[in-house]
């Protein structure tokens, strides 16, 4: 059974702390997708001979959620307080959960910095159980290469599996509940159709080129929500492009956001302030 392409919305741009970025959720008629809670797509052209201190977010904290960002052009380097830092290219991916509590930033590296260039990526929020939110966090680096792919017949269009079982293929991050999170590369007009798990609910976006999602057109910038019920998708690349396909099975839980934090309640919530403004997330000193 195919799922059903239940709404179509188009990303606005927001101003995020200096930087001009697409945001394609929370959006118009969605304030979120349980479990999906933010989707960010940021593009921007470094120019050569910049400061690393001047570019991407420095340090801040985050709790109860898992962070993920998905890298398509340039790269991107992850510093955190636990120790961990790690840089990713295009078609790599970069999952941190949160856990009880954790600082880290997301710059461009020092080579990309200094030669100037393209960087786009995208950037979701996954919101984990009540009894995962302060658990340890952890960190994972993945490289496009150790990456499961699934091609079309033709290898035109590419799925790369980061989370989830997907037509039988595991993705390798670690995930606090039953999530799907793939990257669809087309390098050409192709289609391919694979199965997901029953009562996930997943987001497409495309971040460029054209698609037909079990046969709705997507355009550039545009996102879709398909519905709970059914398992096939069926993915017509009409163009070169670059998508995401994002979801997984709601929690259900209540719900509480306050800028880097996500909990239930309000009390779990001024508990992340106090326990932040104390330094019980940790302490960041980047060194360029």
């Amino acid at each position: 059974m195919l799922k059903q392409v239940k709404l179509i919305s188009t990303a606005e741009k927001i101003n995020m702390d200096g930087h001009l970025i697409l945001q394609a959720l929370p959006i118009h008629e969605m304030e979120e997708a349980d479990p999906i809670l933010l989707i960010h797509h940021w593009k921007s052209e470094i120019p050569p001979e910049s400061r690393i201190r001047e570019l991407g977010v420095g340090p801040h904290p985050h709790r109860g959620f898992s962070p993920v960002t998905f890298m398509f052009d340039g790269s991107i380097e992850h510093r955190d307080s636990r120790g961990n830092q790690g840089i990713v290219g295009a078609g790599g991916t970069q999952w941190m959960h949160a856990g009880m509590g954790i600082m880290h930033s997301e710059r461009p590296p020092r080579d990309l910095a200094d030669k100037g260039g393209m960087m786009e990526l995208l950037q979701f929020w996954v919101n984990v159980p009540s009894n995962q939110k302060m658990i340890q966090p952890y960190y994972l680096n993945l490289d496009r290469q150790a990456t499961p792919v699934i091609r079309s017949e033709a290898g035109h269009l590419e799925l790369l599996v980061v989370a989830g079982n997907v037509a039988e293929i595991s993705g390798p991050a670690r995930t606090l509940s039953a999530i799907t999170a793939l990257q669809i590369w087309s390098a050409a007009p192709d289609q391919v159709e694979f199965s997901v798990p029953s009562g996930h609910q997943l987001l497409f976006y495309a971040l460029d080129g054209l698609y037909k999602v079990n046969g709705k057109i997507i355009g550039p910038t545009q996102v879709a929500r398909l519905s709970i019920d059914g398992e096939m998708i069926d993915i017509e690349a009409l163009e070169k492009g670059k998508a995401v396909l994002v979801g997984g099975k709601p929690i259900g839980e209540p719900v509480n956001k306050y800028g880097p934090f996500v909990m239930n309640n309000q009390t779990e919530i001024l508990e992340a302030m106090r326990d932040y403004q104390m330094g019980k997330m940790g302490i960041l000193i980047e060194e360029f």
